[in-house]
């Protein structure tokens, strides 16, 4: 059994986590965390959720519970996300981060904390997200620099940051296999007189509006046609059930840094 620990169970990652982890035979809810003030500590998490009870209250002190846990499963923010990640560390527990929004000095942090835990950091736990990672990277290899590689990704109006941490990821694919530094040549906005497209350029725009789980489309643009690989989200379930994917691997994996390549196989060459 998979003893789980999910900070920021009422969110709404959060709760789709949560209500999967009461629903799976392998594992067991061992405790659930918000933030401090908030209105609903102390009661039980099932009602909250609209499951029967589950005798777990909502605490705010990640630090008393955190024993229970064999896996922490944290779609929280960058700051929290750190803060679970330094007790995680001292108890030893593995965590599944999908987390967004991470500045490279928080990356550093995680990169230092795997050398000693697991963790499964990803910015997008749906399946079919991680395989569209895989056919960007063979597409890019094959068209090349004859083609132009655009992304546009479209999310809800509550999201927080932009581009979107899966945009960035297949950004960063199509650069690497590109042979390209994203930070030199990805371009976020274009408005006036900015004269031709460079060859070089990635593109990435951004569409912010309605209840969008997240839509994220790679264009490659050649001379006389082009090529247009989609995922469309339609429910929150497929991160979360992706989450748990990652959570039955931590459980098992060695301290390292991985990434849902690594829990879904396709890494492997």
């Amino acid at each position: 059994m998979i003893r789980v620990i999910v900070p920021g169970a009422t969110g709404k990652m959060g709760g789709a986590i949560t209500r999967l982890v009461c629903l799976e035979r392998d594992m067991e809810l061992a405790g659930v965390t918000e933030r401090k003030n908030h209105p609903c500590l102390g009661s039980d998490i099932g009602p909250l959720l609209g499951l029967g009870k589950k005798g777990i209250g909502l605490s705010d002190d990640l630090s008393a519970i955190i024993d229970r846990a064999d896996v922490l499963i944290d779609f929280t923010t960058p700051e929290a996300t750190i803060t679970h990640l330094k007790l995680a560390l001292q108890a030893k527990k593995g965590m599944v981060i999908g987390t967004t929004g991470f500045e490279s000095y928080h990356l550093q942090q995680l990169k230092e904390a795997s050398t000693t835990i697991p963790i499964v950091s990803a910015p997008n736990m749906a399946v079919g997200v991680n395989l569209l990672l895989k056919l960007v990277k063979e597409a890019a290899a094959v068209l090349g620099e004859y083609y132009d590689c655009e992304i546009v990704e479209a999310h809800h109006h509550h999201k927080h940051d932009a581009p979107s941490g899966t945009a960035l990821r297949l950004a960063k694919v199509a650069a690497e296999t590109l042979g390209r530094d994203l930070e030199k040549v990805g371009t976020y906005s274009r408005k006036g007189m900015i004269g031709p497209r460079s060859r070089e350029e990635i593109g990435i725009s951004v569409i912010r509006g309605g209840d969008v789980v997240g839509d994220h489309t790679v264009f490659f643009l050649g001379e006389g046609e082009r090529l247009e690989l989609t995922h469309r989200a339609s429910s929150r379930e497929i991160f979360a059930r992706g989450a748990l994917r990652a959570a039955r691997f931590v459980s098992q994996a060695a301290p390292g840094l991985y990434d849902m390549g690594d829990v879904l196989g396709l890494n492997e060459s």
